[in-house]
């Protein structure tokens, strides 16, 4: 059996976020060993550093979509969120369009509060930020313009008040309140009335009590023209579609149809984007896959009509669009794409459809034939629900004999999906598992995102509950796959995938041989008392009330059950996360250590709700690898 360093899995480097602009690619990758900003220039130079080495950038996919930077010709700058080492107190700051030193942007005008930036025209140079003070629930939207500064507020809410669209010249801005995945209402701020008023849904101060409001998943939109809205719904089909109203008239709601769709499978319309003249495109994940559509509205006939595949086939198939950005003025498309078993490239998508790759990243020393690019395993669960998941089995050319020992990975989220995506976290990692020769069970169990908004909404206010049955499911169903010995089996997860493996381990001691828990909640009562207040609203409505769940919240904390783990569990933890703090790991750690179980504990001081760091990511694969390779014996 061949030995792969991990090493070489983790030389391939991130190529993420591209933006051009002329005849430069600007980017985001950890060529340093952590994530910087670049720039090169089309058709390919030697990538040029536009921020010092010590700077580290967030990880883009906790921006959650919102801005991660942005190029500003016209004031010769590049607009930047940062954080310090994961915090999330993201803060905007200039850098020189040819590289410099970052500066604040205003000041100290938002410092120890978290700034998304949600859009911004780089013709205009005007953005709109989201502001949580971190210190109260009230979250405000703020219209600014990057040239003079000036900053415009768009109101105050609990809920959110964040910008979905905004017309051409930023005078009309579409705001949304949030209460829980998929339950959200619409607001419509215009320049020359100062305040938002109701545009769409009904308001939860509206509601009487045990009223029950169907969720619309309104997501993405974009005004056409001064009329009306185009938009991404779950209002006529479960796994959204397109809908269109005037604004004059937004209780005349139109379902839009879609012409020209040539993808199979299980999935969702996931976005909507503009793009040049008129024009967007759609983006779809179908069975954790990207498709990307480009195509015209025809408001008068209410049908949206494709004429481009952008991504879905070819070189741009079978794997996950990271990020999509589009030229105005050249008409060009700049994206970042990866695979199970390649990492992420980048490319330039012209007018006419010619594709050209600007990288050439590879695995190094590691043939593509020996990872795993994993198998489809969809499964019926306990009550006869459908669970999408995918079984990553070593390569038969790596020599391992028949049956493998299995590790559960579990998502976090849980309003997330495990996708095959060599920039997430999870991939590299169940590939170095697969080169040791683990088995690697990876479901999208209920609550997930990717296969509707009735299945990612299975999940509320009952964390713990039939989604922890979705995996004994599992378990019972891998009993019968002659491939596997499920008799040396380990669970490991993430953020609510932590919290799941803490529950599994201590709901189910007789099924785990080892669980590692990565910033995973552990007591749900003190998990949701660190947390962010303008967090707590959410949590309150999507998990439980401290005061008024009080005994389902107990039952459902691992906390409850941890007492009866039956074996060695790794905690690992981001020193800065303020998500799932610190000291709700070192609770677990202490608390089961006074108890006499056997339990180890990792803190990386420099990061925050992930690995992102290159030392950090070798230590943490190294010693999760090694953990299960001691107890469950491949």
């Amino acid at each position: 059996m061949a030995a792969y360093p991990l090493q070489s899995l983790l030389s391939a480097r991130q190529f993420v976020s591209p933006q051009r602009v002329g005849d430069r690619l600007y980017f985001i990758s950890d060529m340093s060993g952590r994530l910087s900003l670049y720039s090169m220039r089309v058709g390919g130079s030697v990538p040029e550093p536009l921020i010092p080495p010590d700077v580290a950038l967030p990880n883009p996919h906790h921006l959650d979509g919102a801005v991660a930077y942005r190029v500003l010709p016209s004031l010769g700058k590049i607009l930047l969120m940062l954080d310090r080492d994961g915090d999330e107190n993201y803060q905007p700051v200039f850098a020189p369009i040819d590289g410099g030193l970052p500066v604040p942007v205003f000041g100290d005008r938002f410092a120890g509060q978290q700034v998304f930036c949600t859009f911004c025209d780089a013709e205009r140079n005007l953005a709109i930020f989201n502001v949580d003070p971190r210190t109260s629930p009230q979250m405000e939207g703020i219209l600014a313009n990057l040239a003079t500064l000036e900053l415009t507020s768009l109101g105050t809410s609990l809920y959110g008040n964040f910008a979905v669209a905004h017309s051409d010249d930023f005078s009309t801005i579409l705001l949304a309140d949030q209460y829980t995945f998929g339950d959200v209402v619409w607001y419509l701020w215009r320049k020359d009335e100062g305040e938002r008023r109701l545009l769409f849904g009904l308001p939860l101060d509206q509601r009487t009590e045990g009223q029950v409001v169907q969720p619309n998943g309104l997501g993405n939109a974009e005004f056409i023209g001064d009329e009306g809205v185009l938009f991404v719904n779950a209002l006529f089909n479960d796994q959204y579609g397109l809908a269109y109203f005037r604004l004059d008239a937004p209780d005349q709601l139109h379902e839009v149809a879609i012409q020209g769709t040539i993808h199979r499978g299980v999935g969702e319309l996931v976005g909507l984007k503009a793009s040049t003249s008129g024009r967007h495109v759609l983006l779809y994940n179908i069975d954790g896959v990207s498709w990307v559509y480009g195509g015209s509205f025809d408001r008068y006939n209410l049908i949206f009509r494709i004429d481009r595949i952008l991504v879905g086939q070819g070189a741009l198939s079978d794997g996950v669009l990271e990020s999509l950005a589009i030229d105005q003025t050249t008409g060009t498309a700049a994206l970042s794409f990866s695979q199970a078993t390649s990492p992420s490239q980048l490319y330039v998508l012209d007018a006419e459809d010619n594709l050209a790759r600007q990288t050439n990243e590879r695995i190094l020393g590691i043939p593509q034939h020996v990872l795993a690019r994993g198998e489809d395993y969809p499964y019926t669960s306990h009550d006869g629900l459908r669970i999408s998941s995918r079984l990553y089995l070593p390569a038969a050319e790596l020599g391992y004999s028949a049956p493998r020992p299995v590790i559960f990975y579990i998502h976090g989220g849980p309003q997330s999906q495990e996708r095959p995506d060599f920039t997430w976290f999870s991939m590299p990692l169940i590939q170095f598992f697969t080169l040791n020769g683990f088995a690697v069970w990876v479901p999208n169990v209920r609550g997930s995102s990717g296969y509707g908004l009735s299945y990612m909404k299975r999940v509320d206010h009952d964390w713990g509950g039939l989604d922890r049955l979705d995996h004994i499911a599992a378990f019972e169903l891998l009993r019968k796959d002659e491939r596997l010995d499920m008799e040396r089996v380990g669970v490991m997860g993430r953020s609510y995938g932590g919290f799941m493996t803490l529950t599994l381990a201590g709901r189910h001691p007789e099924l785990w041989k080892a669980a590692c828990d990565m910033f995973g909640p552990y007591n749900l009562f003190t998990f949701m008392e660190r947390i962010p207040e303008a967090w707590k609203t959410y949590f309150y409505m999507a998990v439980g009330h401290p005061e008024k769940d009080r005994e389902f919240l107990t039952e459902r904390s691992p906390s409850t059950h941890l007492h009866q783990l039956a074996c060695p569990l790794l905690v690992i933890q981001g020193a800065n996360d303020p998500r799932v703090v610190e000291r709700e790991s070192r609770d677990v750690v202490e608390q089961l250590r006074a108890q006499g179980k056997e339990v180890e504990y990792i803190v990386y001081h420099d990061e925050g709700h992930d690995i992102i760091k290159y030392p950090n990511k070798v230590d943490c694969y190294t010693r999760i690898t090694e953990f299960f390779k001691l107890h469950l014996r491949p």
